[in-house]
Order: structure tokens, then sequence, then C-alpha cells
């Protein structure tokens, strides 16, 4: 792809996002959302090859999709309260048809089919625009319609996202297939705390925002596509190595990294709302993941190409 079309596309999509983020009309909102999608599509199919035209389709699709049940449930509020207003979002229908949407878009369980599929058919730099810049117009979105959306729809999302996250993470052996699964658990951990406290809903995607964006550029760095890959990072440069660890042991939660602050702001919450077992079920959850990351961290630092195992025979 020529940089000047490269660049109006990159233009188009944060054009998109910050019409979303901005707007207080469903149609502006609606209008940000549509941009953004089109101006990704050929940024997915860029290498020609069936398995990106198939995940180009496959997000095209969903978001369409879930573009339009916005549109829907925006229009069945403004039809019987008579507001286009984003945070006018008072029929009981339109809400819960909304936060469906959000998560559809989002790729939030039991919606999340389509997310580790589109990542993994996509190119490393495009997995990550996936994971970190389309997730600020729908969780604008959340945020600006918290106090209508239904919490226990919410509070649901985020466990089975959390837990399914976690599951599913533990069988991949692609490095974007994990990432995505990483980004469906720590969506989860957000979605959980949205109804509840929304700054620290914001200070989760700030530090989710940060940590993979840290970890996608060392997989870019590095070209590590698989777990194997990551063995060979050391020889590249020792400090990626470092820094790659490091930003792992972060994604799981280890405490005395930034990543553990938004996981126990998020379970101190919860417990003062008097939500014990949810949150038992989010630190049982955030352990799934933790493995992952600890396989992967063990990979990238603890072995030696091409053997990953610690043992003096192949069998």
């Amino acid at each position: 792809m020529s940089p000047t079309i490269y660049t109006i596309i990159l233009s188009s999509l944060a054009t998109g996002t910050i019409i979303t983020m901005t707007s207080f009309h469903w149609l502006m909102a609606w209008i940000g959302l549509e941009l953004n999608t089109l101006a990704i599509i050929p940024i997915i199919s860029t290498l020609h090859h069936p398995r990106s035209t198939e995940a180009a389709t496959k997000y095209f699709l969903t978001q369409a999709a879930a573009s339009a049940m916005i549109l829907f449930s925006s229009m069945i509020n403004a039809w019987n309260m008579g507001t286009w207003d984003i945070t006018q979002m008072s029929y009981a229908p339109s809400n819960i048809l909304l936060s469906l949407a959000l998560a559809l878009k989002l790729g939030l369980a039991p919606a999340h089919f389509w997310l580790p599929e589109v990542v993994q058919g996509s190119t490393l730099s495009t997995a990550f625009i996936i994971a970190t810049w389309q997730k600020l117009g729908p969780m604008s979105l959340i945020y600006m319609t918290m106090n209508n959306l239904p919490s226990t729809i919410l509070l649901m999302l985020g466990l089975t996202s959390s837990a399914i996250g976690g599951w599913s993470g533990l069988n991949q052996t692609q490095t974007r297939k994990i990432m995505a699964y990483s980004s469906i658990a720590h969506l989860g951990w957000m979605a959980m705390i949205a109804s509840i406290m929304s700054n620290i809903m914001i200070m989760s995607l700030v530090v989710y925002l940060m940590m993979t964006t840290a970890l996608f550029t060392s997989l870019i760095c590095s070209k590590s596509k698989t777990i194997k890959d990551t063995a060979t990072t050391w020889t590249t440069s020792r400090t990626l190595a470092i820094i790659m660890m490091l930003t792992l042991l972060s994604l799981g939660g280890l405490p005395p990294l930034t990543g553990f602050l938004p996981k126990w702001l998020v379970l101190e919450e919860l417990i003062m709302q008097n939500l014990s077992p949810m949150a038992t079920a989010m630190a049982m959850s955030a352990l799934l993941s933790l493995f992952f990351y600890l396989r992967l961290t063990y990979t990238t630092t603890l072995t030696l190409p091409p053997n990953t195992l610690q043992m003096k025979v192949k069998w």
C-alpha cells in the first residue's frame, strides 16, 4: 500500500474514533463507528492472502451488525423518549440492546468469537490497532451511557469475558491469538467495574493500552508470531527480552508491577459493593490468564532456541 493511501486510511481511522468520542448525538456517534470500521478493512486485507481477506470479511460483518444494533437501540429510545442525546438513554429495552451491541463491538464474551480469528488473520501491527485503538470508540460510548446501562448484564459480561479469556488463552501457541484472548479478559475487568466506578474503568483502560502497546511493539520488533519464536528475542536484544518479561508479568497482574493496580482497585470496589463471590471468581479467572503470560515469559527469558524445554533429549 502506498504511503499516501495508508496515511489517508490511518487519519480516517483516527477521525472516526474522535467523532464517536466527542459526539452527543447518536447519529454522529454511529457515523464515527462506521468510519472507523470502513477505514480498518483495507488495513486488515493488505496482505492479499485468503486468511486476511477472511479476517476482513468477519470483522466487517460483526462490526456492521453491532453498529446496526446501536443505531436501532438509539432509534427505539428516540421514538419512546423523544431525544437523540447519548446521555439520555432512559428506555430500558434500548439500554439492554445497546449493552449487547457494545459487547459485540468490543468482543466481550459470549460475543467474542470474531476477535481471535480476525487478529490471527492480520499482521502484528494490524492486530495491535485492533486490540488497542479500536476499543476506544465503544468504550467511550459505555462511559457516556454508564448511568443507564443495566449493571447485571455488564457484571455477567465481565465475568464470562474474564473466564473465557483465561480458559481459551491456555490452549494457544500463536502470540496474536494469545493477545486477543488477553484483550477479552482485560475488557471483562473493565465491563465488571463500568457500572460501579467509571474512573477505575478509565484507569484500567489506560493501563491496558500502555501495556498492550509495549508488548505488541516488542513482538513486532522480534517478529514473534508463535510462542516458540519468542525464545529468539534475547538474540535480537537482551533489553527487549527483559522489557517483554516485565510487560507480560504486568499484564498478568503481578503485585509490584503496574498491571496489578487496576485489578486490585476493581476487586476492592467489588468487595465494598458486597459482591464478594464475583470478586473471588474474577481473581480466580485472573490466575488462568497469568498462566499463559508466565508461559510466554518462560520461553522469552529462560529458554534457548531451538529447544523450548529444559531437557537433555527431545522426547
